[in-house]
């Protein structure tokens, strides 16, 4: 595999686990990781496996999710690699009062990578905070509109590869 293809395999590390937590899709979250990895978060500190059912637990009770990625840093050094991954995290919550609130956190992922058998994934994964706001819901416009909302594994569009052949 050229150094391309290795960055690019660990760059789909990051967006796999993303659309895992977006989609609700735990064993997606899961396979990005080594089974002997190791997490550390803050709010959680353990294995993969774990962290996939504690990641389930947590977004599974939000209305919706959405996580972007940012720039990308990558040093590889043979079948190891050190990252900085930027991201920002949307999360649709209820407030115990009932009222829907807009959570966005902000921050960076460092992460130490491995090579093994030519397939790259997580060993280590720390998450950094670098901000959060919490505000009241906006976006009223959505309950009114034509858009197509994206929703949880396996309802979202992504999943219906039929309706992606369809010409109508």
């Amino acid at each position: 595999m050229s150094a391309s293809a290795d960055r690019l395999a660990i760059m789909d590390l990051a967006a796999n686990y993303m659309r895992g937590l977006d989609r609700l899709d735990q064993a997606l979250l899961e396979a990005q990781f080594w089974d002997d990895a190791h997490l550390s978060y803050g709010i959680y500190e353990g294995g993969p496996r774990e962290f996939a059912a504690f990641c389930m637990a947590a977004l599974g009770g939000h209305d919706r999710n959405h996580h972007m990625l940012g720039q990308h840093l990558v040093e590889i050094d043979g079948n190891e690699a050190y990252g900085e991954v930027y991201y920002q995290a949307y999360h649709r919550l209820t407030n115990e009062h009932g009222a829907k609130r807009d959570l966005v956190i902000a921050g960076r992922y460092i992460d130490r990578c491995e090579k093994r058998g030519g397939v790259w994934k997580f060993a280590y994964r720390s998450e950094i905070v670098d901000w959060a706001r919490d505000d009241p819901a906006s976006d009223t416009i959505l309950g009114t509109s034509p858009f197509i909302l994206g929703q949880r594994k396996p309802a979202d569009p992504l999943y219906n590869r039929a309706a992606m052949r369809s010409r109508e």
